[in-house]
């Protein structure tokens, strides 16, 4: 009797260990596609493409692409290249069709000394693919308000509660 419980725990205990293992992986796995995403629409502001960038996008609002491929044009702001990109990518939170991410953004051409951005990113699953926002395109990108003119941020670091 004393054998078949040990039995039986062992192969309890062997399953359940292997199904936590799985979520693990999943979950590695899912915060490894985030990353890439995220590092896929940023490459695309870096090298200029503004229409694929625009259409890559979440939440484009009453944005056009002719008005945000302009408000794009005239920012000296993008990301940094490689490597320096993204740094301390976390993810926070994720569900079926949406997820938040804590990152650290580098970025070149800033007016002044802050050259990151570090907070919060939320991105949805869309056609098959995670995309981030407009929204936290243009605020990453200095360009704020609604019009082409937009104000320019000096500082661009949120912090989160998360660190």
């Amino acid at each position: 009797m004393a054998l078949r419980f040990s039995i039986a725990s062992f192969i309890l205990c062997t399953i359940l260990f292997a199904v936590l293992k799985c979520a693990d992986a999943n979950a590695a796995a899912t915060g490894s596609v985030l990353e890439q995403s995220m590092s896929e629409t940023l490459d695309l502001w870096r090298e200029g493409r503004f229409e694929q960038l625009y259409e890559s996008l979440s939440h484009r609002g009453r944005t056009t692409k002719e008005n945000f491929i302009a408000r794009m044009r005239e920012t000296t702001i993008r990301p940094a290249c490689c490597w320096q990109k993204l740094q301390n990518f976390r993810v926070m939170h994720e569900k079926r069709n949406e997820a938040t991410v804590y990152v650290k953004v580098n970025l070149e051409g800033t007016p002044g000394p802050v050259d990151s951005s570090t907070r919060d990113f939320k991105l949805s699953l869309e056609d098959g693919g995670w995309k981030m926002q407009l929204n936290d395109i243009l605020s990453l990108a200095g360009i704020t308000g609604k019009k082409g003119k937009g104000s320019r941020h000096k500082n661009n670091i949120i912090t989160s509660p998360y660190q």
